[in-house]
């Protein structure tokens, strides 16, 4: 873990993608959080992710359950830390995934178009 990512990531711990899957797959409970602005959703996200950007984030912590762990993502990793930190500092379980969008990719994850 870089300097970058521990200063903005506040000791929230990451995931790689292929990780970031398999919990997705074998815990339907967890949730995963796309912070990107919706003109860079429009590409494809996770599937099943929530679509909250980072500049609506602080407004909108009370739409994720507080019960269930929860997954930030975004383009290319350097925005999801920060709401991570936000999520662990609001007391929510969660973890970022490293990397983004642009490595989910690169390991050939699946992506669905935005759910509108």
């Amino acid at each position: 873990m870089g300097l970058y990512r521990r200063f903005l990531g506040g000791g929230v711990g990451s995931i790689s993608p292929a990780e970031a899957y398999q919990r997705l797959q074998a815990r339907p409970e967890v949730v995963i959080v796309d912070v990107r602005q919706p003109v860079e959703t429009r590409s494809g996200t996770v599937p099943g992710a929530v679509l909250i950007p980072l500049s609506e984030f602080g407004r909108r912590l009370d739409e994720l359950p507080r019960d269930r762990p929860i997954l930030t993502i975004c383009r290319s990793g350097h925005r999801s830390p920060l709401a991570a930190r936000q999520l662990k500092q609001a007391g929510y379980d969660v973890t970022d995934v490293d990397g983004g969008m642009m490595a989910w990719e690169r390991a050939g994850l699946p992506i669905v178009p935005p759910e509108r």
